[in-house]
């Protein structure tokens, strides 16, 4: 079994990619083609109006006695949460680059997410068709940008139209395309070629020699190094991560795609060779690693929720241990909660097909599970360990949104909970003073793509105000403040103190919760039930703000006495002092407002690369680098996010529409006064 993404920029190939590895494995019937709108993978109705991927989709499919569990993520920044969950779950990878313009902004955000868990991978370099194409410019600059060693395993022969094939330098033959690319020609390489292969091979056998002792001593003995050998080494170094392994074709024209299916299977590592998961052990209160065993306890990860109007959530599970059957409850571990598994499916894009049951290493959807969310691990009672959480970014833009008419009220709160339970970077929240419905997302594009789907799939008439900024607050001086609360309800009096301590924590490290007072001054434990109250109201008030009500980041909140009495002490009086305390120790530590940054990269012609810059620069942005390539620059920037709204406009006026942008939340920064 092989658990692989395809990950890349926006615009690569990914889908047109995966379409043709479905075609030749025999899962679907007929090439999908996104340029259509009829792409298998895109099932959602935007996606084929777009022509982007938008939510990853699952689907599984056979090859050489193989099962392999492809998910087709999104290539746009505002999806970056699809990739990110798609990621922590996956085995391998193949990471996809344009021919032409090599590694672009997105190719590097999704790579270092495939560092951050560890991912295997190998390279495919797509569109080697297409003017400008240049495969051995793209390796350097795979080498140059994502800091990593590379291996070419074929090398294309000729290149833009007149691309025909490739060779290939384990066997050291031709290979061609026939028949709309089922069939693959072999044939010797021709002697023109015979120089550069030969030279390309030796440059294959060295970048070996230098992570395995086996082809080391091979070459230096003189022997003859058998292609299983060269194919068995490699394996070991791609699961290591120790090289990427690149392959070369044009996907739309069929050229190329079987042997990056065979490389799936040959390098790309099975669950059980993949590095443990880690878990944490709640009762022993340590991590622990979790073989991919199915004989063991149930354990499996809940990594994507999407909303089926027939059958209610569907929840993607991916298994590290054990056996799920169907019909049976699990165990909610995070949340302490019974779940039942009513129907197990296998999915196909938006088809599926029922699984009895679902083993360790595999991919599946639940369909029974009501309290589950994204992040959520189930299991089994008997073993309550959790598996690390994923992380993901914070929401930095907002609209207002309300319904033609009052009576839809309830059902837009109702649609709104269900796709904020699909997607993690989506958030919702009701404006006191005004009432409004508030939801933020990760950029326009992602928003307007959620407001369409209240209207065209819910079928729910609304209408979004204009984008607003997400901003934060901090402080920037440290304060200590206690507070006593007393209040008397149904004639019981309530009381309780608390001295806390609020420190500025270094920009983006987040809020910490310190507890420094579990005792009353050196005498009685104070109840469990009474610190969690604490940290529940101090955890509220991060999230309320402080002057401006918008959420608290990179705050320490430190507990260092609690005045408690038997008698008179309560939870909700210690809920409540705890926020208090917050409040005024917050407002007398120089509060600031912080404003989010956004990465700005940027293409452009030669022809209009001042004009581009010089746009940035009047927004407030700062220019930090650029790069040329064949027919465009590379610039990257930093710039507010509150002075991007519109930017699209502005820059096809100044380059005749022939310059893009993308935008990604860099950090906060203490808002300035423009």
């Amino acid at each position: 079994m092989r658990n692989i993404g395809i990950m890349a920029h926006i615009d690569a190939g990914k889908t047109t990619t995966t379409e043709r590895i479905l075609f030749y494995t025999g899962k679907s019937h007929r090439i999908g083609e996104v340029d259509d709108g009829e792409a298998i993978m895109d099932w959602m109705e935007q996606e084929q109006e777009r022509g982007i991927t938008i939510q990853s989709a699952a689907t599984t499919t056979y090859w050489k006695d193989h099962q392999i569990n492809i998910i087709d993520t999104p290539g746009h920044v505002d999806f970056t949460a699809e990739v990110e969950r798609s990621l922590r779950v996956l085995d391998g990878a193949i990471a996809i680059f344009d021919a032409v313009h090599g590694v672009e902004p997105q190719t590097e955000t999704v790579w270092r997410q495939a560092q951050r868990y560890n991912v295997p991978c190998i390279g495919y370099v797509n569109k080697m068709d297409r003017a400008g194409a240049d495969f051995f410019n793209v390796l350097d600059d795979v080498s140059n940008k994502l800091k990593t060693s590379i291996v070419a395993l074929q090398i294309p022969i000729g290149k833009e139209s007149s691309f025909e094939g490739v060779i290939d330098l384990i066997e050291m033959r031709e290979i061609r395309w026939i028949n709309n690319g089922e069939e693959m020609a072999f044939s010797p390489v021709a002697p023109e070629r015979e120089k550069i292969a030969k030279e390309w091979h030796d440059k294959l056998i060295d970048a070996l020699s230098g992570v395995s002792d086996i082809i080391t001593e091979k070459y230096l003995t003189g022997e003859k190094i058998e292609a299983a050998v060269i194919k068995s080494e490699l394996r070991k170094a791609v699961l290591k991560r120790a090289l990427l392994p690149m392959f070369v074709g044009a996907s739309r024209r069929n050229l190329g795609v079987q042997p990056v299916i065979d490389a799936v299977v040959d390098y790309l590592p099975a669950p059980d060779e993949s590095a443990p998961a880690v878990g944490h052990n709640l009762k022993k209160e340590e991590d622990i690693s979790i073989p991919c065993d199915p004989k063991e306890q149930p354990l499996g990860l809940v990594f994507k929720i999407q909303n089926d109007r027939e059958a209610g959530s569907l929840c993607y599970v991916r298994m590290y241990s054990g056996t799920l059957k169907s019909g049976t409850s699990l165990y909610n571990i995070g949340k302490k909660k019974r779940e039942r598994a009513n129907r197990i499916l296998r999915m196909h894009s938006n088809k599926s097909e029922p699984l009895d049951s679902l083993s360790a290493g595999d991919i599946g959807v639940i369909i029974g599970m009501k309290l589950a969310q994204t992040g959520d691990t189930i299991g089994s009672e008997g073993w309550p360990v959790v598996l690390e959480k994923m992380q993901f970014p914070e929401p930095v833009i907002s609209v207002s949104i309300e319904p033609k008419t009052i009576s839809d009220q309830d059902k837009l709160k109702d649609i709104l909970a269900i796709l904020s339970k699909e997607d993690p970077t989506f958030t919702i929240r009701e404006n006191e003073e005004t009432g409004q419905l508030i939801i933020s997302g990760m950029g326009e594009l992602h928003l307007d793509v959620l407001v369409t789907r209240i209207l065209k799939e819910f079928k729910l008439g609304a209408k979004a105000g204009n984008p607003q900024v997400t901003y934060r607050e901090s402080i920037s001086k440290v304060n200590e403040h206690t507070e006593n609360f007393s209040k008397i309800m149904a004639g019981k009096e309530n009381a309780a103190g608390i001295t806390l301590r609020l420190e500025p924590a270094q920009r983006g490290s987040g809020n910490k919760y310190v507890l420094a007072a579990k005792t009353q001054s050196g005498r009685s434990e104070i109840p469990q039930e009474i610190l969690e109250a604490v940290e529940r109201g101090i955890n509220g008030a991060f999230s309320s703000g402080i002057v401006m009500g918008y959420p608290c980041i990179d705050i320490t909140a430190k507990v260092t006495n609690i005045q408690y009495s038997e008698q008179t002490g309560t939870e909700f009086a210690f809920e409540a002092c705890a926020s208090m305390a917050f409040d005024e120790a917050a407002r007398n530590a120089s509060p600031i407002l912080l404003e989010p940054i956004m990465a700005v990269d940027l293409s452009s012609p030669h022809d209009f690369v001042g004009e581009v810059m010089s746009l940035v620069t009047q927004r407030g942005g700062q220019i930090l680098s650029m790069n040329s390539k064949y027919d465009i620059d590379e610039i990257k920037a930093q710039a507010p996010m509150e002075k991007m709204f519109g930017f699209m406009t502005s820059l096809r006026s100044v380059s005749q529409g022939r310059a893009s942008f993308s935008l990604e939340f860099s950090h906060f920064e203490k808002k300035s006064e423009r």
